[in-house]
């Protein structure tokens, strides 16, 4: 289903590619869904914004001038549907990769995108952006 983008709470908000960024991104979510007056998507969307963002971190490519890398961006947007559209940047050009869980693994990696599938309904993606890198997006609400 094609949903139109509306409402973006920031064109692009940068975070160093840091464990520690993941806190303060979740709390901006859960101001800008309170504001758009969504609260009932919190618990979903900041889950599936912190799986998104330690993906990110965990392969961010660092340059060896450790700059380009540096950062990952975070962008959330309204749907009309009542969804929201969770995207986040990175200069990672290797896309993730949903893999099955291993029930024998005691490996605690590697699940965060199925945990994304199951509370997405299967609603995200993989696409291109302006720059290098790419975005990883998700959509939590509505169905559709």
């Amino acid at each position: 289903m094609q949903h139109t983008l509306t409402e973006p709470a920031a064109a692009l908000r940068l975070w160093p590619a840091a464990e520690a960024s993941v806190a303060p991104a979740r709390h901006w979510l859960v101001r800008t869904l309170t504001a758009w007056e969504l609260p009932q998507l919190a618990d979903a969307a900041t889950l599936v914004l912190s799986e998104l963002l330690a993906n990110a971190i965990q392969h961010a490519d660092r340059s060896a001038d450790a700059v380009v890398g540096s950062e990952i961006g975070a962008r959330f947007l309204r749907l009309p549907d009542g969804a929201v559209r969770i995207e986040v940047h990175d200069v990672s050009v290797k896309a993730p990769e949903l893999r099955p869980a291993d029930p024998a693994s005691l490996d605690e990696h590697g699940r965060g995108l199925l945990l994304v599938d199951a509370l997405t309904e299967g609603n995200w993606g993989v696409s291109e952006r302006d720059g290098i890198g790419k975005l990883v997006w998700a959509h939590v609400g509505a169905a559709g």
